[in-house]
């Protein structure tokens, strides 16, 4: 069998037969119902177009100013650049790098990459790195915020209404736009790519080698292992195995999964305390010093008249974080256990906890915009507390727990009724 065929399900190992589905229908795992890929046009000439826009896009919303404060003869303005040095100059080094590489470097290399890789393919070879490209577009899709930042900015906006005039600039527009166009960017799956290059003349005219697959092997039924960042699909040869085609390390299962996981956890539970009670915003007005936590903050939206808001920061700075925790401390228990317990439920609850991850970031994004804005001298200074440090931290390790954690560890004790599986 030709080894594009071979789909693997991401949660539970399944292998299916590919099948062309039409624009905008999705193919779904018949076992766990996760969608295995969907049907878009994989034309990379259009591709290549809609990328470079959104590079410019990046551009404007990167170095035009979001927007500007005016308050009693002051004025201040600032970009996100501008955002983060004044969080670095106030001794938050760590969410200052934190911020920029989720909001600047990440997004930058997923369009970067993919711009990269899809001009080449519409010119009908495989670019020199293609391989290193399309894996460094994987990881950055998974960590880049930018829609986050966006809800961020406009929560922020609607913040600083009550304290100064608000006189919104480009960036602002570019940002709105710049999500949008990331959204249309995200349905581009980079396996489509791999797949389209496999055919492809390489920087010296060569194609990559075929011949490598031990197709005698994938005959005679021996058992398969899927590689997470290309998608092929080819017999296991033992152990310190890479893939023919990225060169990715292949696994059957993650190595040691669930211990990763626990550790992870465990450590962002310790850190959600502080980031609850520290003060994670100080105040410096004509009024005197206030310190600000997250749930005063939350109070504060509410007291004000804003409970939409109120309900948003609550439900992703406070809500989310604890259930992420919860969650995921099911998934390693019943993991470890090997439990058969609703394998069905349990996936859904593991692809739940991978989409809000990032959602959590919210508070941090408008935390950083805040310290950046509401400078007024003698009027009013707001600077970071330390409950932001910690809150940053238990995002990124509750985000690295849920990707430590290999969902097909679910479905292993379960019985496959002769399913083959990765």
């Amino acid at each position: 069998m030709y080894r594009y065929d071979l789909i693997s399900c991401h949660d539970c190992g399944v292998l299916h037969q590919h099948r062309p589905v039409q624009p905008r229908e999705k193919a779904r795992c018949v076992r766990c119902g996760s969608i295995l890929y969907r049907g878009i046009r994989s034309d990379p000439r259009a591709m290549a177009a809609i990328t470079l826009a959104a590079i410019f896009t990046f551009l404007i919303a990167q170095f035009f100013p979001i927007v500007e404060l005016s308050v009693s003869g002051y004025s201040i303005d600032s970009t996100l650049l501008g955002a983060i040095y004044v969080l670095w100059r106030e001794k938050m080094e760590i969410v200052a790098t934190v911020v920029t590489l989720f909001t600047i470097v990440l997004p930058a290399v997923e369009l970067g990459a993919l711009f990269y890789v899809t001009l080449a393919l519409s010119r009908g070879r495989r670019p020199p790195g293609f391989d290193s490209m399309l894996r460094a577009l994987g990881t950055a899709r998974r960590w880049g915020m930018t829609e986050v930042l966006m809800i961020g900015i406009l929560i922020t906006i609607v913040k600083m209404t009550s304290l100064a005039r608000v006189i919104v600039h480009p960036g602002l527009f570019a940002f709105a736009v710049l999500t949008l166009m990331l959204a249309v960017v995200m349905s581009f799956d980079p396996k489509i790519l791999w797949n389209i290059g496999e055919h492809l003349p390489g920087p010296k005219g060569m194609r990559p080698s075929q011949s490598q697959v031990n197709y005698r092997a994938l005959a005679a039924g021996a058992p398969l292992v899927a590689c997470h960042s290309c998608g092929l699909v080819a017999p296991e040869e033992g152990r310190h195995q890479r893939c023919v085609r990225c060169k990715s390390a292949l696994h059957r299962r993650r190595p040691n999964s669930v211990g990763r996981t626990w550790a992870l956890l465990l450590a962002a539970t310790i850190l959600y305390l502080p980031a609850m009670l520290l003060p994670v915003m100080y105040t410096n007005s004509l009024l005197g010093k206030e310190d600000d936590t997250i749930i005063s903050g939350v109070l504060l939206f509410w007291n004000s008249g804003s409970q939409a808001l109120a309900i948003i920061i609550f439900v992703a700075s406070i809500a989310v974080p604890v259930l992420k925790l919860v969650a995921l401390a099911i998934l390693a228990t019943t993991a470890q256990r090997r439990s058969r317990w609703r394998p069905d439920q349990r996936t859904a609850l593991y692809r739940i906890v991978e989409f809000v991850g990032r959602w959590s970031m919210l508070d941090i994004f408008v935390i950083t915009l805040t310290v950046a804005l509401v400078r007024f001298q003698s009027l009013a200074v707001i600077t970071a507390g330390p409950g932001a440090l910690a809150f940053c931290a238990v995002v990124v390790l509750t985000m690295m727990a849920s990707m430590q954690f290999d969902p097909r560890l679910i479905w292993d004790p379960v019985e496959s009724h002769g399913e083959k599986h990765a």
